[in-house]
């Protein structure tokens, strides 16, 4: 039991219900008054407890920090939402919230009480406290005592639970353009609804760490809002779905930790009530440019692909999900797959045809197919693949060059900007990457692991660098050998010349580092090396000791490698 605000209750032979609800119910949003704004749950349960005094209210707690599930003593009370999520309290340490206004007023127009104002100080070189001057306050008041020159406003964690005088809304803030309403109390989207339809202007709407009901059809419009935010709502697909017709112009949408690990597309029956349709398209959201779905445990790419008829969709953030591989379907494919005897999809349009910005850090996914599938996507140029295996090179991963060679009209990976000379080397050190590790493989096998590289090795002009015909023995062994010139800039190993030697595709970089200590009399420990290409500012660290210079891709041109010390080691 938790008894917030009092002392332990004591136990009675039986549960006395004692007391009234004191205007809770169950449903009903609430705050926590002794743990701060940012405890906030839902009442499950108002009433007695088997062998405590009085009337409890069992609340499930969002950030999932309570004490139980909702079952007591091997009593069932309520069904919470987690293992640990829930706690019994008196109703006295729980708030209803307040108004719109009230909120509005309490955060703009509140003075600093005279015990925040104590608490304003900093301590001398003598330990006395010295007030802090607040630069500029009375003119900040001043300023946000006229709200009505407001553009943005924040009420995140302010208890709002209910509209109140909707009348007076507009004419307190009739230039208001963003509102923040994050961790707030409001129940369903009807009562959203009352406040946003006396706010013309408003264009920014973050919802985040809400549970607000999305139960009806039939709900208000809002006529100029750009972009909502609903992170960590609960929210499920078919309740965005009803919400298509109240945002007529969403350009963002963004759905963060709802745990969407399916999408359920909303049709119409006969009588047009929406019905569940899983096999359709997401229709609708005509206008919408970025939707965000990063942290859902999203598994299938079939999901995805409902998604694939959002004609203006522009950015898809999908961080931080389960998918293990990307598939693009060609339209007869998707057809195939998607309709299920449902109306088809407008056939005017290719799959995901603006999508330009696609983000899938960390995920699961670790084929090449899914690699090269990006290619086929008509119009992307900004992948987003870290903490995926596939790009981690320290877990059997590629290396950058290797990414940006194999896809072929990225101009943005991982958030940093591929520029045409990094292109270009990347291309040629793959090329070269290529010809070394499949020496002797058939021309077929090349391009079905490699699809772009007999592509790239002409667009190069790269010359074969296979062993001359006719050669064996020592000759074709020197044939096959690497130049690489080893130049130590380590300070305790003092000025020494670059060494260049011959060494074969296959030595590891651990390898190299045995070499170097007999070279540079620095141990394997304490070394680290780095690729430096020509023309490019900054070497490339070389952090993993298995690679080998093969995939390294060093091709038969010198391979120049720097070897610094590490400090403290």
């Amino acid at each position: 039991m938790d008894a917030v605000a009092e002392d332990p209750p004591s136990k009675t032979a039986d549960g006395i219900t004692e007391g009234s609800h004191q205007g809770f119910e169950v449903g009903q949003r609430v705050q926590s008054i002794d743990k701060g704004p940012n405890k906030i749950g839902t009442i499950k349960y108002i009433g007695p407890v088997e062998g405590y005094q009085g009337i409890w209210a069992g609340v499930d707690w969002d950030d999932g920090d309570g004490r139980h599930n909702g079952t007591v003593n091997g009593v069932l009370y309520f069904d919470a939402d987690g293992e640990k999520s829930a706690s019994f309290v008196r109703l006295h340490s729980l708030s209803k919230g307040v108004t719109f206004l009230e909120a509005l007023f309490r955060r703009y127009r509140g003075n600093t009480t005279k015990e925040e104002q104590d608490e304003m100080y900093v301590l001398s070189a003598s330990q006395k406290r010295v007030a802090i001057e607040h630069v500029g306050v009375n003119k900040m008041q001043e300023k946000l005592m006229h709200l009505e020159n407001l553009f943005h406003v924040s009420l995140e964690y302010a208890g709002v639970s209910e509209p109140g005088p909707v009348h007076e809304i507009h004419g307190i803030l009739p230039k208001l353009e963003e509102l923040d309403l994050r961790g707030n109390l409001l129940p369903d989207w009807q009562a959203v609804g009352l406040i946003c339809e006396e706010l013309p202007a408003l264009q920014f709407l973050d919802l985040s760490y809400s549970r607000i009901r999305i139960s009806s059809d039939s709900l208000p419009i809002f006529y100029n809002l750009r972009t909502l935010v609903l992170n960590n709502c609960g929210i499920t697909w078919k309740q965005v779905e009803r919400l298509k017709k109240s945002l007529p112009v969403l350009e963002e949408l963004h759905l963060v930790g709802n745990r969407l690990r399916t999408i359920e597309p909303l049709g119409e029956d006969a009588s047009g009530s929406s019905v569940s349709s899983p096999g359709m398209f997401v229709q609708g959201f005509d206008s919408l440019k970025l939707l965000s779905l990063e942290g859902n445990g999203i598994e299938s790419w079939e999901e995805i692909a409902k998604l694939s008829q959002l004609t203006r969709l522009e950015q898809l953030h999908l961080s931080n999900n389960m998918l293990k591989n990307i598939i693009y379907l060609q339209p007869q494919k998707l057809d195939h797959c998607l309709s299920n005897g449902h109306e088809p999809r407008n056939a005017q349009h290719k799959p995901f045809e603006n999508l330009r910005c696609l983000l899938l850090g960390g995920n699961k996914i670790e084929d090449w197919a899914s690699i090269d599938a990006l290619n086929l996507f008509p119009s992307l140029r900004d992948v987003r693949l870290s903490d995926n295996p596939i790009s981690n090179p320290t877990k059997g991963g590629a290396l950058r060059y290797i990414l940006i060679a194999r896809l072929s009209k990225i101009t943005m990976l991982n958030g940093s900007e591929v520029k045409q000379r990094e292109r270009k080397d990347s291309e040629i050190r793959y090329v070269r990457f290529v010809m070394t590790t499949m020496q002797g493989k058939s021309q077929e096998e090349i391009a079905r692991k490699h699809p772009r590289f007999a592509e790239l090795k002409s667009q190069h002009d790269i010359p074969d660098e296979s062993w001359p015909v006719g050669v064996t023995g020592p000759q074709k062994m020197a044939a096959g050998l690497l130049s690489i010139t080893l130049t130590c800039v380590g300070a305790s190993a003092g000025e020494k010349a670059p060494i260049t030697k011959k060494l074969p595709a296959t030595t590891t970089v651990g390898k190299l580092k045995l070499l170097c200590q007999g070279f540079f009399k620095l141990t394997p420990m304490k070394q680290r090396l780095f690729l430096q290409e020509q023309d490019s500012p900054i070497p490339t660290p070389l952090n993993d000791d298995m690679e080998t210079l093969g995939d390294l891709g060093i091709g038969a041109s010198v391979g120049n490698i720097l070897v610094d010390e590490v400090e403290n080691c």
